[in-house]
């Protein structure tokens, strides 16, 4: 957090929370601010994935019905293609 902009706040945990806390902290040889700035970007990055997870399903759920429309398409234009291309060669 250095370099940036910090503001104080006061927080109620229980003491089983305050231990966990103080056990990261020394785990991690951090504050235990640290630990939840820590715990708070994880779960920002989390959230972050899971938000590109469901857009990425998304996606290819599309590209799939999109794949599925013009597929059709495709085997009539190897067909007209195929019958073109014997023309020529007569």
């Amino acid at each position: 957090m250095s370099g940036q902009k910090v503001a104080k706040v006061t927080i109620s945990l229980s003491q089983e929370l305050v231990g966990l806390a103080d056990r990261l902290a020394r785990e991690r040889s951090t504050s235990r601010s640290g630990v939840v700035a820590e715990l708070l970007l994880k779960e920002e990055e989390a959230r972050i994935q899971a938000l590109m997870e469901e857009g990425y399903r998304e996606m290819a759920e599309e590209n799939e019905r999109l794949a599925g429309e013009a597929l059709p398409l495709t085997n009539e234009m190897l067909r007209n293609r195929t019958c073109w291309d014997e023309r020529a060669v007569d």
